[in-house]
């Protein structure tokens, strides 16, 4: 098996093992850059307990999540095995309600009262 067959399985285990998992550069509470930083506060300001991966912590992860979701760039959010987007399409989400309904949809644990500015 390759290294990026590895990688694509962990990536797959690590998605269908936890409810919500957000791919990032830095940790929780500690992102390394702005984008992270930004889907890291919405989460928490939410409730929402997460699964934090570092890329930065592993270039195979780094690149392997970008091929596994046919997505660019990092930060990547998952919920309930799926996909959610980036940085932007979370903010967007977020200020729309649509993440908020979609947590509730999926029956992830979530601070439903939080007013969106």
């Amino acid at each position: 098996m390759s290294a990026v067959q590895n990688v694509n399985d962990w990536i797959g285990k690590t998605v269908a093992g936890n409810d919500v998992v957000l791919f990032m550069k830095g940790r929780k509470g500690m992102p390394q850059c702005g984008f992270s930083m930004q889907v890291d506060q919405i989460l928490t300001l939410l409730g929402v307990d997460y699964k934090d991966v570092n890329v930065l912590d592993d270039l195979g992860v780094r690149e392997g999540i970008k091929t596994f979701s046919n997505w660019p760039t990092i930060p990547q959010l998952y919920i309930k095995g799926e996909f959610v987007g980036g940085c932007d399409i979370i903010r967007e989400m977020y200020e729309a309600g649509e993440l908020q309904q979609m947590l509730a949809d999926k029956g992830v644990e979530h601070n439903s009262g939080v007013a969106v500015a």
